[in-house]
């Protein structure tokens, strides 16, 4: 299990990626992919249970469903850094006829990927059936989930959290990237969804809060005490405060940076702050 330096370096290592991936093919999700650098890092090197090879069926490991799809770049990286297929593919992101498309897609067999999420909305209801055949399989590892708090305006999602609980799927871990951005603004101003963990509350889950999602020590620690909590009749859901665009100055608080491609110059500015620690692709 990694230590924190190399939880730290690895999540700098994965920044440069989601830097030089969007660069390269001047389009991409930079800010979100920035936010969930150190979850992702975490939650892949040091929290999942997983096997060392891939299979679709994920018979007797930790599985994880990634929701708000365009935030690939991110997901790509430590999928490759993992260990699931070659870290230089990275180099053909969004091109055309290659595995890494701009949403992550399932047509192409690209190992790590269970699901294909470029609609957003759908990735809990697929994690909860992932869940509930975990349970019929009597396969003891949890489910893992990721959404963006914006993408909860979408209507499936709050029918899919209603259903959970009413199901006893306690075997769930639904994380929200709770960085109050989305691609019109904030979230606040596109449609205030008030007390997300009241809300998520009055649905009957039980809800862990980590307000500084960008820490890795304390995003153990949170994921730590959400699966203390599994197995104890309720859906567990992880309100996970992150900033977009973490760890690039000019990209972070806003969002600006929620789909666009940096320039040369910008490029360079960010990677200066992320130096190099476990190589280029």
């Amino acid at each position: 299990m990694a230590n924190i330096q190399q939880l730290q370096d690895f999540t700098t290592q994965v920044r440069r990626d989601i830097l030089r991936m969007v660069h390269a093919v001047n389009s991409g999700h930079p800010g979100g992919s920035l936010g969930c650098a150190e979850f992702l890092t975490v939650l892949y090197q040091h929290q999942m249970k997983r096997n060392a090879g891939f299979n679709m069926d994920g018979l007797g490991e930790d599985l994880f469903f990634l929701s708000n799809g365009h935030i690939s770049p991110v997901f790509y990286s430590v999928l490759a850094r993992s260990g699931y297929f070659p870290v230089p593919e990275l180099g053909t992101f969004r091109k055309l006829n290659t595995r890494l498309q701009g949403h992550p897609t399932t047509h192409e067999g690209l190992p790590g990927v269970r699901v294909a999420s470029g609609s957003l909305g759908q990735g809990l209801s697929v994690a909860i059936g992932a869940a509930q055949a975990k349970k019929l399989n009597g396969d003891d590892h949890l489910i893992y989930a990721l959404l963006g708090d914006g993408e909860l305006q979408e209507g499936q999602n709050w029918e899919a959290i209603m259903y959970a609980s009413a199901k006893n799927v306690d075997n769930l871990i639904a994380t929200i990237d709770y960085n109050g951005q989305q691609i019109d603004g904030s979230t606040k101003d596109v449609l205030n969804m008030g007390n997300m963990k009241a809300k998520f509350e009055a649905f009957d889950w039980d809800v862990v809060e980590i307000t500084e999602g960008n820490s890795i020590e304390a995003i153990i620690g949170g994921l730590n005490e959400a699966k203390s909590r599994t197995g104890k009749g309720k859906p567990v859901c992880v309100l996970l405060h992150t900033v977009m665009g973490n760890g690039v100055d000019f990209m972070m608080h806003t969002h600006a940076w929620h789909g666009k491609a940096p320039n040369d110059e910008q490029l360079a500015n960010g990677l200066a702050q992320n130096q190099e620690t476990l190589g280029d692709y």
